[in-house]
């Protein structure tokens, strides 16, 4: 049974985007700062402009990231984004069909590194994650929250 949006509104999963100048090496700082303080990142997309880089990430411990960013200067914003179960590739078409049938407006898509329990999953940032959670429930996909992304 898929989980309800009173369960996401709270736990909601949450996306750090980080403002890093664009030059060699200051990905790898990040992941590198996170994997000695034991910060799991299960979903990653990277912004390339010409001057900088945004890079989204979704973590296991929010907090301990959230703090390893303010002590080593990354700055950040951070905001709940809906993540969303699915079984493969092909139930992209089924949640992009649920949201448009909502009249959802999408922004951006991207894919799970790994999850706990090795099934696929996007984050997706939308423009009203409450009635988009809906929505994916009535068409039978689990919507994730932070507890179920978490090691």
């Amino acid at each position: 049974m898929a989980e309800t949006s009173i369960t996401i509104a709270t736990d909601p999963v949450r996306q750090f985007s980080v403002f890093a100048e664009n030059r060699v090496g200051r990905l790898h700082q990040l992941t590198a700062l996170f994997k000695e303080h034991n910060v799991h990142i299960m979903a990653i997309t990277v912004l390339d402009t010409t001057d900088s880089a945004i890079m989204r990430v979704i973590v296991d411990d929010r907090d301990k990231a959230r703090e390893l960013m303010i002590t080593n200067d990354f700055p950040y914003t951070e905001c709940d984004i809906l993540a969303v179960e699915i079984d493969d590739e092909t139930d992209l078409r089924d949640v992009l069909a649920a949201l448009l049938e909502a009249e959802i407006n999408v922004h951006y898509v991207y894919s799970f590194i790994k999850r706990p329990e090795g099934r696929a999953a996007l984050a997706v940032n939308v423009e009203d994650a409450d009635v988009a959670a809906q929505a994916l429930n009535q068409r039978g996909f689990k919507v994730l929250t932070q507890r179920d992304i978490a090691r």
